[in-house]
């Protein structure tokens, strides 16, 4: 049985940022509660679906899964324990306001065995914090992270946003810089997008703020690897550095295209041979798990909204988008022949063979791999490959 990796969507917040496109709820505290309920019971339908499943690593995302208090994410992971196996080594990654990093908190948070944090940082400039409506500023980052090495924890990860309105390459520089005297093991930096539904791409559509600059953008991305790589940082996908030996291990499981049950509400999974979403309505999601009797093949549940079933051209293809991401890795060619039958310069040899004649795309007997130069390019070689 192929280790898996369990994802567990926790949709509150206290404020709704102005970038933020994910499925997360403000002013619903009553609910918390209740939610927590239900999310062990779909832990449970999950796991004895699946007797004897070995997790390896686990993910508390949202939202913001530090609004649970201590008692809560014991009980949660308590129920992981009780339904699935985990590794001796697990990966317990759970993610966090900065603003509710207490040492008190950190520290009872890490006995529970949450082993890494990953902390949104977003900026070190105050007027960006404020454009995103963040509820901390950077005295409560800098806080947080002595409050987590205080309390025990010595992988942390530093989320990190450019290509932001009126943001100039000076503010972007520091703001890097702020992040590496913290001295992260991960650093996770992503390019703002404008999302539907958002209040920034709202205004930025009426004209209150300036539309990101793209090619300033591409800009910050460059220094940004020159400052982490020289940092002794290794960037190992395109987002994303790492120390050596410190990659976030969760996420190398989605960029493999390996199994990873998801639960909670607006969660995504992939397993056995299935890609679903649960239901987005913390309401509803509380209800279905709540009321419904039904029994169900692994890993649908319940609270399943949609599912489909995977088919060997779309595994080939997403196996392909997500492994070319990890810029050191890439697509093992052994690997790959041994899960699909087949070598995949016989699948897509002239695009891969027109990328590789560009320098966008390095090829050997071993590997595919994305070049430094296609890095920003990735979205257009990924479209042709699918």
């Amino acid at each position: 049985m192929i280790p898996a990796s369990l994802y567990l969507h926790i949709p509150f917040c206290r404020i709704k940022c102005s970038y933020c496109a994910f499925n997360t709820y403000i002013n619903l505290d009553n609910l918390i509660e209740p939610f927590v309920k239900a999310l062990i019971r779909e832990i449970q339908i999950v796991g004895e679906s699946q007797p004897e499943q070995l997790l390896h690593t686990i993910y508390i995302g949202g939202g913001t899964p530090s609004l649970l208090s201590v008692e809560q994410i014991s009980q949660i992971l308590s129920a992981i324990n009780r339904y699935f196996r985990l590794t001796a080594d697990a990966e317990i990654s759970m993610e966090s306001n900065p603003a509710d990093l207490t040492p008190e908190y950190v520290k009872l948070v890490r006995s529970l065995g949450v082993n890494r944090l990953s902390i949104g940082m977003q900026s070190a400039n105050e007027a960006e914090l404020e454009l995103f409506a963040r509820r901390h500023d950077l005295q409560a980052v800098i806080r947080a992270v002595d409050a987590a090495r205080r309390g025990g924890f010595d992988n942390l990860n530093l989320d990190l946003i450019y290509g932001i309105p009126n943001q100039t390459l000076a503010n972007w520089e520091k703001s890097l810089e702020v992040l590496l005297n913290l001295e992260p093991e991960h650093v996770s930096l992503y390019a703002l997008g404008l999302e539907d539904g958002t209040s920034l791409k709202n205004w930025v559509d009426n004209g209150k703020v300036p539309s990101p600059d793209d090619d300033l953008a591409a800009d910050m991305y460059d220094m940004a690897t020159d400052m982490l790589g020289s940092a002794g940082l290794d960037q190992y996908e395109i987002s994303n550095w790492a120390k050596a030996g410190l990659e976030c291990r969760h996420n190398l499981q989605y960029w493999r295209n390996l199994p990873y049950p998801g639960v909670g509400p607006g969660a995504h999974g992939y397993a056995n041979g299935v890609r679903y979403s649960t239901i987005l309505s913390p309401h509803r999601y509380i209800k279905a798990m709540t009321e419904s009797k039904q029994t169900f093949d692994f890993p649908r549940t319940p609270a399943t909204d949609q599912a489909t079933v995977v088919d060997r051209d779309n595994e080939i293809a997403e196996t392909l988008i997500m492994g070319l991401r990890l810029t050191q890795e890439g697509i093992d060619r052994v690997t790959f022949k041994r899960r699909f039958g087949e070598d995949l310069l016989d699948i897509h040899p002239d695009v891969i063979q027109r990328y590789r004649s560009h320098g966008l795309l390095y090829v050997d007997d071993q590997v595919v791999k994305i070049t430094q130069q296609g890095r920003l390019l990735s979205n257009m070689i990924f479209r042709d490959l699918v």
